[in-house]
């Protein structure tokens, strides 16, 4: 039988592709055959779709390992304000998004700087009010573990005079007895995200068990599918999301049945400490697995927050800050019981965990249950490691924990300002601080995302990050990455990362038809974000993305 698609005219690297490889063949959604052009146009027959590559490169689609689709899905409708600075630029802004979007109802910013008015102010419902005061607004931190809303919002929520949202979580108060307007942790921002049409189905604390009607249930999945084709846009095949519950399963379950989601989706149940290791029987009511499309066996769990909001688990007390090192979000005999349990029952677990704290408490539960349960090839992970201790390092690799890291998300990287994270972190936690190449040297999978919606979520700039980066002072270790080795994450790592890679991750025949085209230069992104872009992207096959 003749190939069902076949590339001719491109170049490819040995990473990835047997050496002489300028074309590849493709038919039922896997790779039929590699070679030169010839070889390869000698597959095809009169229904074959042929594309002429232009002498673009040929890669494995990217795998991005760490994203919040229904989330990301959300943000494509709000307002970025990730490159704005300054009031006059914010307030024209929202003006302008204001009169795009008229009515009454709350509208959000997402992507915000902590340092969006200033280093010396962090953004109050006091000057949000200045920018409007007769309409509920919320703009949603970076990290999207902290939001800030107006007056007219925090009303409308019921948390201007403050609320109880329970431990690790907080609506700040002022001198004057009212909420400032900051909101930290999910807990708190959800009260006011409820405001919005999705009431917080779209937030990555949602535990599912509402009643939602066909008609929001068809704009939810609307949504996701808008994000599926935002990844598409960037090249991405598979993407691994970090947020999960028996709701979302079923909307990706019926796109990927009716052959509507552009990318495959590894989806797990998220927990928290008061779900106890019992919750971790909760994945039996995702339902049935779409095969090749859609698949669980992972749960979620949030160890600690984010350094800009004093959330982040630490060993050692924060700057100016005697005595204080956070607090747990899931208490240890809690977290080493859930491991054990979904660990026994086979099933991966992921660990938010930014500060040194979290990752050594993350690291204790992995190692609890591989000693509860024995040694298996269980691959849990440890989402972000923003910080860690050199000692805890070096406990990764004997228990086979996989690193899933971002490039865009170090202060001064991807736009980022320095301010205010690297002081709150302290400068004694510099030096181990994002450490791709200390990870990387010491032998520990490495799998790289960007954790979209909170960064941009194109590999290509992802990889310019990771090819750029600065220390952030002269005596602080140089974490940079090769081209090849941020090729090798974004691909082979995630692949691994996810239990795929026996059909992902490299360009051999067999495997998954999951491919991308990369015009311009990869090497060029060591000097210029803009110095390749994506082509053509293919999944399963199936083209999701094509260059107009």
């Amino acid at each position: 039988m003749p190939a069902d698609l076949v590339i001719l005219n491109a170049r490819t690297r040995a990473l990835f592709a047997p050496a002489g490889s300028s074309a590849i063949a493709i038919r039922d959604g896997r790779i039929l055959a590699l070679g030169d052009d010839a070889a390869m146009r000698a597959l095809s027959g009169p229904a074959t779709q042929v594309i002429d590559a232009k002498g673009a490169e040929l890669l494995p689609g990217f795998i991005e390992s760490h994203l919040h689709l229904f989330t990301g899905g959300a943000t494509l409708s709000m307002l970025n304000l990730g490159p704005v600075f300054g009031f006059d630029a914010v307030k024209a802004a929202f003006d302008a998004f204001i009169r795009a979007n008229p009515g009454q109802g709350i509208l959000f910013g997402y992507a915000v700087n902590y340092t969006i008015f200033g280093e010396d102010r962090r953004p109050d419902r006091h000057i949000l009010d200045a920018i409007c005061t007769d309409r509920p607004i919320c703009l949603m931190a970076t990290d999207l573990h902290c939001a800030w809303a107006n007056t007219c919002a925090l009303e409308l929520a019921g948390v201007l005079h403050g609320a109880d949202v329970g431990p690790g979580s907080e609506v700040v108060m002022g001198p004057d007895g009212l909420a400032t307007g900051e909101l930290r942790e999910f807990a708190a921002m959800n009260r006011v995200k409820m405001l919005s049409p999705l009431r917080g189905r779209d937030g990555l604390d949602y535990r599912g068990g509402d009643a939602v009607s066909d008609d929001d249930r068809a704009h939810d999945r609307a949504l996701i599918q808008l994000a599926g084709e935002y990844c598409a846009r960037h090249g991405i095949t598979s993407a691994v999301n970090m947020d999960g519950n028996e709701y979302q399963a079923g909307l990706m379950r019926d796109l990927a049945l009716a052959g509507q989601m552009p990318v495959r989706v590894s989806l797990p149940l998220r927990l928290e400490e008061i779900d106890g290791p019992e919750g971790v029987a909760r994945i039996e009511d995702f339902g049935p697995e779409v095969p090749g499309w859609l698949r669980f066996g992972r749960i979620k769990l949030f160890m600690d927050g984010v350094y800009d909001t004093w959330t982040a688990l630490t060993v050692s007390d924060y700057p100016n800050r005697p005595g204080f090192r956070s607090a747990p979000l899931i208490a240890p005999a809690i977290f080493v019981a859930i491991c054990i349990e979904a660990d026994r029952r086979g099933l991966q677990v992921a660990t938010h965990a930014v500060g040194d704290g979290a990752v050594r408490a993350t690291i204790d539960g992995y190692q609890a249950a591989s000693r509860a349960n024995g040694p298996r090839d269980a691959r849990h992970r440890i989402e972000h490691i923003d910080t860690i201790t050199p000692e805890d390092m070096d406990r990764l690799v004997p228990l086979g924990i996989t690193a899933s890291m971002q490039p865009v998300h170090p202060p001064g990287s991807a736009g980022l300002p320095l301010e205010p994270t690297t002081t709150i972190m302290g400068r004694d936690r510099w030096p181990t601080a994002f450490p791709w190449r200390m990870i990387l040297d010491r032998g520990v999978a490495l799998a790289f995302g960007t954790d979209w919606p909170v960064s941009p979520i194109s590999p290509l700039y992802a990889i310019h990050c990771a090819l750029t980066r600065t220390p952030w002072a002269p005596d602080m270790p140089d974490q940079r990455l090769t081209l090849e080795e941020c090729l090798s994450a974004y691909t082979t790592g995630g692949a691994y990362a996810d239990f795929a890679e026996t059909r992902r991750g490299r360009l051999e025949v067999g495997l998954d038809a999951d491919l991308v085209l990369i015009a311009g230069a990869l090497e060029g992104l060591a000097h210029d974000s803009d110095a390749a872009r994506i082509a053509l992207t293919v999944c399963g096959g199936r083209i999701t993305h094509m260059e107009a």
